[in-house]
């Protein structure tokens, strides 16, 4: 993989990858090359990643070139004024083909993120919609939007409905992907720059192959 063709987005102030399922945000305990890594190999700087998206999903990782601008756009997320929209295979149909799920999640020890139907010792809420865009005939593809940003959330949440993502063995699925990878796509992302204030708007191209290619038409 060459990490310049993965690239989305650039100017003075930022960078964006689509991020491959399988590359690790940031450095972590097996010691494999990080996008933070490579990322920074590439800008020849130091970038600072704005937020995660889990190791197994693909997507939108947008970086930072400096901390001011990092300060600002981590303000953004705290206020929740970037959009966050996801595209997400699963096996079986949610009841209702759209809808907004509330949970409460709490992270055990494994790393492993639990949704309760009420709040409880350590729990944070989880909230976000989702909506049916197409279906194949063994797969249906949701688009979810976050209303907040909880370890894990898409996938534990869908799970927790009866819907595991394609390929979460972690959370439910039957069968893993050969090459690890969950179908969890970070699709779009808005946000204002932090230096013009103008809105800016991404969109990731969702991965070739597999499962992805019955959605090309509807997902881009």
């Amino acid at each position: 993989m060459q990490i310049s063709d993965q690239i989305i987005y650039k100017n003075n102030q930022l960078l964006a990858f689509n991020k491959p399922g399988g590359i690790s945000v940031q450095p972590d305990k097996t010691g494999d090359k990080s996008l933070t890594d490579l990322a920074s190999i590439y800008a020849k700087i130091p970038v600072f990643a704005t937020h995660r998206i889990d190791r197994p999903a693909s997507g939108i990782v947008l970086f930072a070139k400096n901390k001011k601008s990092l300060a600002i756009l981590n303000e953004q997320f705290k206020k929740r004024t970037i959009d966050k929209t996801y595209l997400a295979v699963v096996k079986k149909l949610p009841a209702q083909s759209s809808g907004e799920l509330i949970h409460h999640l709490y992270v055990q020890k494994n790393n492993k993120s639990v949704a309760l139907d009420q709040p409880g010792k350590n729990t944070k809420e989880a909230r976000l919609t989702y909506q049916l865009l197409a279906s194949s005939e063994n797969y249906h593809l949701l688009e979810v939007k976050l209303l907040t940003g909880r370890q894990h959330q898409i996938r534990v949440q869908l799970a927790a409905i009866g819907s595991p993502i394609k390929g979460d063995v972690k959370y439910g699925a039957r069968r893993g992907n050969k090459d690890r990878s969950i179908q969890l796509h970070s699709w779009k992302m808005a946000f204002d720059h932090p230096v013009t204030n103008e809105r800016v708007s991404l969109q990731a191209p969702i991965p070739e192959g597999g499962v992805w290619e019955a959605f090309r038409e509807v997902a881009g």
